[in-house]
């Protein structure tokens, strides 16, 4: 199906769910939010959200590294295990090697079920790597649906680089686009929230299968520009 299809396939569902289903948590609300993986890519976005007024667990295997972090950011920020933070947010954000999902999917199943989570991570342009050929061959954003089971998968993230999103929330002006693909209308209205509250304008593609136009290889992949120019790139309506 052509993309500007889709989009109006995917517009007219998301409607009819916000029409009939109220959201289970106001989009703008203050979250509970998890990091899993908070190098440079999670943590940026991670010290964002918590200058915007979030709670944020950051955590990492071994959590007192972060300590120094965290006590830089405040009473909001806090660390612990990957465990803990599954547990503890109501949206997760992976920013994890790709070929670590599959054991995480595994390992946090039971405290990830129902939750948002916000999908950054990236499959290696590895061709030997099986997992790589599985997500380039199927779509990533399906990809990581099977290996994140019973979640409310939102790819974000994934397609811009933590510079550009740190110099999108110290200018004023044209905001960095970041792509946003869903199954889930209302997760995508939260997370396309989240990326406003880290100076970043969010451009909403449809559904996962739509997260193809900017997975490595798509046209919006490391764009890294502003929204009105991501949405051209994509082929999207201007107000997507």
């Amino acid at each position: 199906m052509p993309t500007f299809l889709r989009f109006i396939v995917f517009g007219l569902a998301a409607f009819w769910t916000f029409a009939l289903c109220p959201l289970t948590a106001n989009a703008a609300e203050k979250q509970r939010i998890s990091v899993i993986g908070a190098g440079s890519h999670g943590g940026t976005i991670g010290q964002l959200w918590v200058k915007a007024g979030h709670e944020v667990m950051l955590s990492s295997r071994n959590p007192g590294e972060l300590d120094a972090l965290v006590k830089q950011l405040g009473p909001l920020a806090s660390a612990g295990t990957p465990q803990q933070a599954a547990a503890f947010g109501s949206v997760i954000l992976f920013a994890v090697p790709y070929n670590a999902l599959p054991q995480l999917g595994r390992d946090l199943a039971p405290a990830l079920r129902g939750k948002i989570v916000l999908d950054a991570t990236n499959p290696p342009p590895d061709e030997g790597n099986p997992l790589s050929r599985e997500a380039y061959a199927n779509g990533v954003g399906e990809t990581s649906a099977k290996y994140l089971p019973g979640t409310r998968l939102v790819r974000a993230f994934s397609a811009t680089d933590a510079t550009s999103i740190n110099a999108s929330s110290r200018r004023d002006g044209e905001k960095l686009g970041v792509p946003l693909a869903s199954n889930d209308a209302q997760a995508l209205q939260v997370a396309a929230q989240l990326v406003r509250d880290v100076g970043s304008e969010p451009v909403i593609t449809g559904d996962l299968a739509s997260a193809r136009t900017f997975q490595r290889g798509g046209p919006g992949f490391r764009a890294n520009t502003d929204a009105s120019a991501l949405r051209k790139l994509l082929g999207l309506p201007p107000d997507a």
